[in-house]
């Protein structure tokens, strides 16, 4: 939009000043050079004018996208290797539970741990939904859910789904969350004994992990993988 000021001359058929219509058409030019005026000064003082305004604009925008939209996370640990590297940049999804949706069995979420894990945000690997009774392990070695056994193919090479036994039904409205690199991972197996139960609140959730954005080598978009897909619903279970 061209914000300059644009001279014009009046024209000379115009009525004259004194009448009526004059009038009018004189109350909203100044109307509209006031509201002008204002918008000009505004862009005057802002340093660098048009161009500065235009970042302007781009910062609140990318400040609602982040707030509401899409938000940038910082990989801080191993703990979910090979499928997260530190120092990875993941971009979470914050309106993927959004209007009625709610976590999955295999999604990696973001969540505030505040009260739970530890005033920080963690990303971990959902391996339980509210009803679900998760269980470790079978005579495998696997863990199972509701009775199914699950293969993890995301896992650390060379890590046991869990060398820490345990038996847990998860509360409605919460998670049982466990990192990928089991044996770097400070999970919901962790805080078992602890309040809560090393459950999470769906509530604390921040949003999905869709995409890893930077480094432009590791740049991919995540899929939820089918591991979970045999597991019967909460009170289906067998075995």
């Amino acid at each position: 939009m061209d914000t300059e000021a644009q001279h014009t001359e009046r024209d000379r058929s115009s009525p004259p000043t004194d009448s009526p219509s004059a009038e009018s058409d004189g109350e909203s030019a100044g109307a509209e050079d006031r509201s002008r005026s204002s918008f000009m000064s505004f862009v005057s003082w802002v340093p660098g004018g048009r161009i500065t305004l235009t970042l302007l604009i781009c910062m609140v925008s990318l400040l609602l996208v982040s707030t509401f939209v899409m938000q940038p996370f910082q990989i801080p640990s191993g703990s979910m290797e090979p499928a997260f590297r530190v120092g990875d940049r993941v971009l979470v999804n914050k309106l993927a539970y959004r209007f009625g949706s709610e976590p999955q069995r295999g999604d990696a979420v973001v969540f505030d741990g505040s009260g739970y894990f530890g005033d920080a945000d963690y990303i971990k690997r959902v391996a339980g939904v509210g009803g679900d009774r998760v269980v470790c392990c079978d005579e495998r070695g696997r863990i199972k859910v509701n009775g199914e056994p699950v293969d993890e193919p995301y896992l650390y090479p060379g890590d046991a789904p869990s060398k820490v036994p345990f038996d847990v039904v998860v509360p409605e409205g919460s998670l049982f969350l466990l990192g990928d690199h089991r044996s770097d991972s400070r999970d919901s197996r962790d805080h078992l004994g602890q309040p809560g139960g090393g459950m999470i609140p769906v509530d604390s959730v921040i949003g999905r992990a869709d995409w890893i954005a930077w480094p432009v080598g590791h740049w991919t978009s995540l899929d939820r993988p089918d591991s979970y897909a045999r597991v019967p619903a909460p009170g289906g279970a067998h075995g």
